[in-house]
C-alpha cells in the first residue's frame, strides 16, 4: 500500500469516526441512523451524474452491496438494544478485517507480505481489546458476542463485495453512487414500516444532520471504494478500521469519556499495526 492511498483511507478512518459520533451523540439512534443513510442520496445522485455509468459485470455486486449494506445498519441499530455498544462495535470491527484476510487469500488468490498479516492481526487485536473496558453481566455478555459476529459478518462481507464489484465497474464513484442510492431507498422503505414516521422526521427537523452526517459519511465510504481499487482489500479494511482511534478521541476530548489503560494499550497495538502495514518482508 502506497503512502498516498494509507493517507486517503486514514482521512476516510476519520470522517466515518466523525458521522458515527454523530449518531451515538443523539437519543434516538434509528432516527440519527435514519438521517445518514438517507442523506446520501443527494451525494450519490451527484456522484453518478459526474462518473462514468459503472460496467454491466458489476450490477450484481451494486445489488448485493446494497442489501449487504441495509443488512449492516439494521443490525447496528438491533445492537444498540442490548446497551453495551461499547462491547459490541470493537469486537465487530476488530473481526470484520480477519475475515476479509482470511477470504482474500483462501478463495481471492490474494498474496500479503508477513509484515502485512501481523500488521493485520495488530490492528485487529487492539480494535478487539477495546471491548475490555466494560464488563456487561453474562446474559449481555453472550448477546455482545452474537451481535459482534453477525455485525462483523456483514462489514465483512459489504467490504468484498464493494471491493470486487468496483474494480470491475472501472469507477468508484459511479459505483459507490449506484449502490448509495439503492442502499438509501431500501432503508427508507423499511424504517417506514419498522418505524413509522421516522422518515417524516428527516424531513421535517433533521435535515441539517441528514446533510452533514449523511455528506460525511458518503465522502468517507467512497474514499474507501476508491482505495479498494488501488490496495489489497483486505489492507484497505484493516486500515479503514483505525477509526476507532478517532472514535475513541472525540469521546475523551468531547464527551469527556475516561482514557484508561485499556485504551492505551489498544491504540498502540493499532498504530503498531499501521506501521507494520508499510513494511515489506
Amino acid at each position: 500500500m502506497t503512502f498516498a492511498v494509507m493517507t486517503i483511507v486514514l482521512l476516510a478512518a476519520l470522517l466515518h469516526a466523525t458521522w458515527n459520533f454523530l449518531v451515538k451523540s443523539t437519543d434516538d439512534k434509528y432516527l440519527s441512523m435514519s438521517a445518514v443513510v438517507i442523506g446520501h442520496a443527494p451525494f450519490a445522485l451527484i456522484g453518478i451524474l459526474f462518473s462514468p455509468l459503472p460496467s454491466p459485470e458489476s450490477i450484481p455486486f451494486i445489488l448485493i452491496g446494497s442489501l449487504l449494506h441495509v443488512g449492516y445498519q439494521l443490525f447496528l441499530l438491533a445492537s444498540y438494544r442490548i446497551g453495551d455498544l461499547s462491547q459490541v462495535y470493537p469486537l465487530a470491527r476488530g473481526i470484520a478485517p480477519l475475515i476479509v484476510t482470511v477470504v482474500s487469500i483462501a478463495f481471492l488468490g490474494v498474496r500479503l507480505s508477513s509484515f502485512e498479516l501481523v500488521g493485520i492481526l495488530v490492528i485487529a487485536t487492539g480494535i478487539s481489546s477495546l471491548s475490555l473496558v466494560r464488563r456487561a453481566d453474562s446474559r449481555r455478555s453472550y448477546q455482545a458476542v452474537f451481535f459482534s459476529l453477525m455485525t462483523g459478518g456483514f462489514i465483512a462481507a459489504y467490504s468484498l463485495v464493494d471491493g470486487i464489484g468496483a474494480r470491475l465497474a472501472g469507477t468508484a464513484l459511479g459505483f459507490y453512487g449506484c449502490l448509495s442510492l439503492i442502499n438509501a431507498v431500501a432503508f427508507a422503505v423499511i424504517m417506514r414500516f419498522l418505524r413509522p414516521g421516522t422518515i417524516g422526521k428527516v424531513f421535517g427537523r433533521n435535515g441539517k444532520l441528514a446533510l452533514l452526517g449523511g455528506g460525511t459519511s458518503f465522502l468517507a465510504y467512497a474514499l474507501v471504494i476508491w482505495a479498494f481499487t488501488q490496495a489489497p482489500i483486505a489492507l484497505v479494511t484493516a486500515l479503514r478500521e483505525t477509526s476507532i482511534i478517532f472514535a475513541m478521541l472525540l469521546g475523551i476530548f468531547i464527551l469527556r469519556e475516561r482514557f484508561g489503560p485499556v485504551k492505551v494499550i489498544a491504540t498502540f497495538c493499532i498504530l503498531l499495526g499501521m506501521v507494520l502495514l508499510r513494511l515489506k518482508l
